[in-house]
């Protein structure tokens, strides 16, 4: 009587259920990177402003991305310059300014050039839109680039990677190939076993 190796079989059924759970998990992912873009659209389409940085400083608020902003910019404390597109769909350099702002540090971006050096801002009024990125989880981008520098790219909530729905296939699409494995391995043992008869 063939009967099916009990290790082995645990073994492989554990590992299926597992691959088929985390399948389920990045379903949920996904319907939960879906919701948070909806709130990044509304919030683009609200105009409703937010205090930044939060209270403290420190690690940006997730629910104030997208919103629009004001502060003062009081001291620029550093600069850097990031890859960045410019509103024309141009590669080249995004430059930013960390700000002290009197409720903690700040990132701004100021705007967009091929040359990797801008000291042409001082700070002063920063009105612009917060977006993810940066030391601190968040940056505000000028709504109206520095004098000097072009445009960058609008964000758009769009941008937000959501593969979760492909990561939720391959986990199933693994499963299904332990399974197939493990069943032709089993056939193959039987057929092994049936002719040593």
């Amino acid at each position: 009587m063939n009967r099916l190796p009990i290790i082995p079989t645990i073994v492989v059924a554990a590992a299926v259920a597992t691959m088929i759970a985390l399948g389920f998990w990045q379903l949920g992912r996904a319907d939960e990177k879906e919701a948070m873009i909806a709130r990044y659209e509304a919030a683009l389409v609200s105009g409703a402003q937010v205090p930044f940085p939060a209270a403290g400083g420190g690690v940006a608020r997730e629910e104030d991305l997208f919103h629009p902003t004001t502060f003062d910019c009081m001291r620029v404390m550093g600069r850097e310059a990031i890859a960045g597109r410019s509103a024309r769909g141009q590669s080249g350099l995004a430059h930013i300014a960390r700000c002290e702002t009197g409720r903690g540090a700040a990132d701004v971006k100021l705007g967009w050039s091929r040359n990797p050096v801008f000291e042409g801002w001082d700070g002063g009024t920063v009105t612009g839109l917060v977006t993810a990125g940066g030391r601190d989880g968040a940056r505000v981008q000028l709504a109206e680039p520095a004098p000097g520098l072009e445009p960058l790219a609008v964000p758009d909530p769009a941008d937000v990677p959501n593969n979760h729905l492909a990561y939720a296939v391959q986990w199933f699409l693994f499963a299904l190939t332990a399974l197939v494995i493990y069943w032709l391995a089993i056939r193959r043992r039987h057929r092994a076993s049936r002719e040593q008869q």
